[in-house]
Formats: C-alpha cells, sequence, structure tokens
C-alpha cells in the first residue's frame, strides 16, 4: 500500500481546528491515538497543532517523534507567520516550528485589509513583510510550507488587490501551496467557485481550501473549489471544530472517491471509514451523528414499507451508493410505518430464517403496529424485536424465566447516603428462587437482584453488564396518562444490545427492558428456553 501522490491533497486538521469544538478536550495520548486512527484512513497530511503554543502541543510533538512512525500521512506543524517588526528568526514561535522538526509547517497569515489593522495592528505592506520572511526562513531551514490565506473570501470582496497580492507574495517566496480559508463560514458554493476560478487565473499558486460551517455549506463549498481547480482540501473528521463546525472531511473523502472519481486515498481504505470515523468519535466522547452522510448508523437506514419492498428488488433504488464502500451496512428500521418487506429484510439482517408460515410477517407487523400505538418503538431495540420475531415464529414467547414479584426501596441516611435495595421473585426450570440486590438507582438494583437470582441456574449471565440506560416520557394519548419508554443497553464483553419496555411507572417499564436484556443474553450464549 502506498501512499497517495503529491496531485491531490487530503489535509486533516481535527488535532487543532477540530480540538477547537466547545465539549472537546483532548489529552496528549487522545491526540496521538486520533493520529494514528487518520494514518490509518490514508489522509495525506495530519495537522498536529501549534508547538510552542501550550504545553500539550510541545508535548504532543515530541512524542510523535519518538512514538508515531506514519505508514500514509506526512506530519505537519501549524503556527503563525513573525510578528511585526520582529525577524523570523528572533520570533520564539517561528522557532519553535522548526523545533518541532515536522517536515512541513502550515503558516496562517492575514489575507483581509481589516483585519491586518484591527488585528496586528500593523500595515498592509509590513504583513506581506511577515508572510515573505517567515516563509523565506522556514524554506531555508528545509521545511515545506503551506499557507492558510486566513479570511481570504471577505478579504477577496474586501480588497480583492489586496488579498490576491498576499497570494503572490506567498508564492514568490517559495510556498507550496496557498489554502484560501473561509474562516467564518459564510460562503456559499457560487461565490467559492468564483473566487477559486480568479485567483487561478491570475497567480501561479496551487490553491487549496478550507471551509467552515456557519451557513452549512462547508462540505458544499469545499467541492465547488475542487471543481473551479483546487488540489488541496482540509477539513476534520467528523465535522468537528468551533462554533458549527469545519467541513466533514469524512463525507469530503467518500464525495471526492465516490461521486467525483478522485484517486484521493490508498486503494482499499475508503471502507475503513465507518470505523475509523466511530473510533475517533469514542476517543472525543462526543456521540456520533446518526445522520451524518456515509458513515452515520441512519445514513442507510430504511423505514417505509414502500422503501422496504423497492430495496429488496435493488437496494439502489433508495440508496445512493452501496454503504459497504465506506464499511458502513444497511439497516431496516422497525415501526409502524413496515410492511412485511421491511420485515422479512429485517429478519435476514438478524440471521432469522422465517421458515414456511409466510404469514407470520403480517402476525409481526401488525403486533409491532399495536405495540408503537402504545408507546413501543422498535428502531434502536434490536434486541426487544428479535424476541418478538422469535415468539411469532414459535408461537410462544421464549420462557427462560418468570418474575412473579417484585419491590424496590431507596433509603436515605442521616449522612446523607442514598441507597436503592430491590428484591425479586423469580420462577425457573419449575422452581421458586429469591434474591436480593442493591445499586446506586432502582433500576441498578433490580438489574443485580434479577441476575443473583438467576445465576445459580444460569452461570452464563455473570458476563452481563448494564451499561446504558434511557428514559423518555411520552405524552398521554387519548385522555391517558403518561407512559415512560426505556431503553437498556447490555454487552457480554463480545457484543452490545438494547431493550425496551414501556409502561406508565418508570420503574415498571425498565424492569421489562432488564427482562428482554436477560432474556437476550441467554440466547446469545446459546441456552435453549424451556
Amino acid at each position: 500500500m502506498s501512499p497517495t501522490p503529491d496531485s491531490f491533497h487530503i489535509y486533516d486538521t481535527t488535532l487543532r481546528d477540530g480540538a477547537q469544538q466547545e465539549g472537546l478536550n483532548l489529552s496528549v495520548q487522545d491526540k496521538l491515538t486520533i493520529a494514528k486512527h487518520l494514518d490509518d484512513l490514508g489522509v495525506g497530511f495530519i495537522e498536529g497543532g501549534w508547538p510552542g503554543a501550550n504545553p500539550k502541543d510541545t508535548e504532543f510533538f515530541k512524542r510523535v517523534a519518538k512514538e508515531l512512525k506514519f505508514k500514509n500521512a506526512q506530519f505537519v506543524a501549524f503556527g503563525a507567520t513573525r510578528r511585526p517588526l520582529v525577524k523570523a528568526g528572533d520570533d520564539p514561535q517561528v522557532t519553535a516550528l522548526l523545533d518541532s522538526e515536522a517536515p512541513i509547517v502550515t503558516l496562517v497569515a492575514k489575507s483581509h485589509d481589516i483585519h491586518v489593522d484591527l488585528a496586528l495592528k500593523t500595515d498592509l505592506t509590513e504583513n506581506l513583510a511577515m508572510i515573505r520572511d517567515t516563509i523565506t526562513h522556514l524554506k531555508s531551514h528545509g521545511r515545506r510550507v503551506f499557507l492558510d490565506a486566513e479570511h481570504f473570501f471577505d478579504g477577496f470582496r474586501s480588497n480583492r488587490a489586496y488579498a490576491l497580492e498576499v497570494i503572490q507574495t506567498s508564492m514568490a517566496a517559495g510556498a507550496d501551496l496557498v489554502a484560501l480559508c473561509d474562516t467564518n463560514g459564510g460562503a456559499l458554493p457560487d461565490e467559492i467557485s468564483e473566487v477559486v476560478n480568479d485567483v487561478i487565473g491570475v497567480t501561479s499558486a496551487r490553491v487549496g481550501i478550507h471551509c467552515h460551517n456557519d451557513a452549512g455549506c462547508a462540505v458544499a463549498n469545499s467541492l465547488a473549489a475542487v471543481h473551479a481547480g483546487a488540489t488541496h482540501v482540509q477539513g476534520t473528521l467528523n465535522g468537528y471544530g468551533e462554533r458549527t463546525g469545519n467541513a466533514d472531511l469524512v463525507t469530503i473523502i467518500s464525495n471526492l472517491e465516490l461521486k467525483l472519481g478522485k484517486k484521493v486515498l490508498p486503494t482499499g481504505l475508503l471502507k475503513e471509514a465507518f470505523r475509523i470515523s466511530h473510533a475517533v468519535a469514542e476517543v472525543t466522547n462526543i456521540a456520533p451523528s446518526a445522520r451524518q452522510p456515509y458513515v452515520g448508523l441512519s445514513a442507510f437506514a430504511h423505514k417505509a414499507g414502500l422503501h422496504a419492498s423497492a430495496i429488496k428488488v435493488d437496494p439502489a433504488l433508495y440508496q445512493h451508493t452501496d454503504p459497504a464502500e465506506v464499511g458502513n451496512d444497511m439497516r431496516m428500521l422497525v415501526s409502524d410505518m413496515a410492511g412485511r418487506a421491511s420485515i422479512e429484510l429485517k429478519s435476514q439482517e438478524l440471521g432469522i430464517d422465517i421458515g414456511p408460515d409466510r404469514e407470520v410477517l403480517g402476525r409481526v407487523v401488525e403486533r409491532v403496529k399495536d405495540l408503537e400505538s402504545h408507546g413501543y418503538t422498535f428502531e434502536a431495540a434490536d434486541a426487544s424485536f428479535e424476541l418478538l420475531l422469535r415468539a411469532e415464529i414459535a408461537g410462544a414467547k421464549l420462557h427462560f424465566f418468570t418474575v412473579d414479584e417484585w419491590s424496590t426501596t431507596v433509603d436515605k441516611s442521616a449522612d446523607g447516603a442514598v441507597t436503592s435495595r430491590a428484591s425479586v421473585k423469580i420462577t425457573a426450570r419449575g422452581k421458586s428462587y429469591e434474591a436480593n440486590g442493591s445499586g446506586n438507582g432502582p433500576v441498578n438494583a433490580i438489574d443485580r437482584a434479577l441476575r443473583t437470582g438467576l445465576e445459580s441456574i444460569y452461570p452464563e449471565l455473570a458476563i452481563l453488564e448494564l451499561t446504558d440506560y434511557k428514559v423518555r416520557i411520552l405524552e398521554g394519548r387519548l385522555g391517558t396518562g403518561a407512559v415512560t419508554r426505556v431503553l437498556v443497553q447490555t454487552s457480554d464483553g463480545k457484543a452490545e444490545w438494547t431493550t425496551l419496555g414501556v409502561h406508565e411507572n418508570v420503574i415498571a417499564a425498565s424492569e421489562m427492558a432488564l427482562e428482554d436484556a436477560v432474556t437476550y443474553g441467554l440466547l446469545r450464549q446459546g441456552i435453549k428456553p424451556e
């Protein structure tokens, strides 16, 4: 597997620009892990941060040099041009860029005349000198230099001649390319295309694009720039970034490869997009967007019965591309909109043979519609749906045990400690059992009591763990009171599954979801029902 050629650049700035997202705080180890994932995806350039700007980035650059050996990417340091009226060689932050040992340096420079005056507090001529001197200094030390022309599109509107002079000065000093930045994220695709065309037409610059998503057009703007001749695209994984984020590099790469036919990743690595997008989301501790193009869990999820019928004939009828191209899968959502085709495709997805009784499909459809009218929703609870499907096929509910009675108490002691306790009475294999449990809440206590009572019969339950718990209060319908829908996520260390319960009482709904979770866990362990 060889790195992509230099003819087209995929440049990732997740570790710097993406890390500026509100609520996103990356440790040095987090950044190392993400850098490894980015290299596995095959991006050409990884911008690591701003060496010298803070201790974290300084340590990160030191550890990258010692610990990471990239297969596909080149490592980039980010920084600013020298300060006004200071020699580049005497500016500590320019020296820090060289000390980082990164072979490539991306310099941010002002290209908007108003910013030169108000932000840099210098004149337009000195700003050009700052750009020229810093590039020349870095090139003399053997560095490859990219220039980020900050606020370029705003600057182009304000003073086209000066914005172009920034480009020409950069190229004359030896910059390898200039990335035009829509820093405020307010440009639209037509403007991006026109400006990129103009810049390429009047300068010798190799042009790149760096877009923010404030107007919701970051990906579209990036593609418009490519259509106009840009050969360097910057973005962040999953669109991380301050305000409304940066251009989502996963979406851009997928569009470039699958829609425009541009080979921008090493062969075979586009199939890693889903895995790496979600792996990085785990590191950032930001839940992935289910509706993210290409790699979201809902990107190829189908709910309407009409869609399912068509997909059964040919998936391309309702899918713009094969989800396998990016490592994703088609999913069928079970809801009151589902028809027989939806249920049949879902059963195939779950690996369940419906058997010769085709009427089971109709029964399942009607059962789902009835339950959803009472507050159930199986879209996010595949395990509960599978139990329902198996019960309809078998003609009876799968039976491992019966919870005959349960109760919970919550006590607060004088020292302020709160303890939840639960007791359950269970019948399994013809015998009755009683068990108690305590936990950090009533649901946790019931979960422990239930598994304590069953583990002597089913020791396989010892590996199960409650990993997530969600509650939604549903508005009352037809004059009835509100009901509660509970989703419980359980793991056996190898896989996770979600079950649900619905009841007017939140604890009762939780107990129903836990029963399904344990039942499904026993099925996964290969235990046969009674």
